[in-house]
Parts: structure tokens; sequence; C-alpha cells
């Protein structure tokens, strides 16, 4: 009798270790997702808009439909700055029209009125800042053919969050993603 009660409370103290973890992991799988939108939404709120030229690529993905791969024309300059480190930010200098230009990589001094971080990543030795495709409704894809610039909102820490494309005269081509 002593054995099965043992058993019985070996049992039920598993059950219990394994409500536990599934707790744990739902927790997990519903938290991050939601920490990950709220993130984004103060990037939204918060942030500031930043138009950078975009570099011809092939504009559409056979292989995944409606979707456009977008290439940076300050990628190069920043992935010939000395001492780049995996990950970082950049500063930009944002002019009146919000077009931005790079100007150097972070080193932690004040920035200018003028002037935005933004936060990258090297990935197989390509600068990557997060926005690096654009998906858009099935047979729209002309709309976005013209695109010169992306349009990015960038929060003061350079987190940031691609909304548009717009075209060379800085006109939104189709409608806006937030």
């Amino acid at each position: 009798a002593g054995r099965a009660r043992e058993t019985e409370a070996h049992s039920h103290a598993r059950r219990l270790a394994d409500l536990r973890l599934s707790a744990a992991a739902l927790l997990l799988a519903l938290g991050l997702p939601a920490y990950q939108v709220a993130a984004k939404e103060r990037v939204l709120r918060d942030g500031q808009p930043v138009l950078l030229r975009l570099r011809p690529v092939d504009p559409r993905s056979l292989i995944q439909g409606d979707y456009m791969v977008l290439a940076y024309a300050i990628a190069e300059e920043v992935e010939r700055a000395p001492r780049l480190a995996r990950s970082g930010a950049i500063v930009l200098r944002v002019d009146a029209d919000d077009v931005a230009e790079f100007v150097r990589v972070d080193d932690g001094r004040p920035l200018a009125v003028d002037e935005q971080r933004l936060r990258y990543r090297l990935r197989d030795d390509e600068l990557r800042l997060g926005a690096e495709s654009f998906f858009f409704p099935e047979g729209t894809g002309e709309r976005y053919e013209a695109a010169a610039f992306g349009e990015l909102i960038a929060a003061p820490g350079g987190e940031s969050v691609l909304v548009a494309l717009r075209d060379a005269q800085r006109r939104r081509l189709g409608t806006p993603l937030h």
C-alpha cells in the first residue's frame, strides 16, 4: 500500500511538472510575439520617417510570389567602413525631405539635430537593416516597379519598421503598410 501511494505521489508530481512546463511554453509562445508587436508599435508611435535610396535588384521573386527584394544604396558604403561589427547602429543624416545618407558607424557621440540612428546586422557579410523584403497584394507588382526609396520609421534608438515604398519623386506607391 505504501509503494502504491509513493507511485501515485510521484505520478501526481510528474503531471504537475508537465503542466507547469506546458504553461511556461504557452506563455512564451504567446508572450514573445506580443512583445515583438508592442515593440514595433512603439517604433511606429515614437519614430521619424527615413527614406533610404534603393539600388536596383531583380524586383520579383518567382518562388515566393508577389514579393520584392530590397537592397539599400547605403549598404556598400557601410560595408566598407573599417572595423564594422556584426551588429550595431549607423548614423544617417536626414534632409528636409526625409531622405537619408550614411554619415558614420555609430560611435556613441551625440547626434546632430539632422541625424538618426539605424540598427543593422551583417549576415553573410551583407548589411541587413531588418527590412529587406516587401510583400504586396497579388497582381499589383507593376505599381511597385518604380520604387526608388524604402520608407522606414526609425525610433531614436535605431529600431525601424518598413512602412512603404516611394518613387523617385518620393510619392508613396500603393497603400502604406502602417
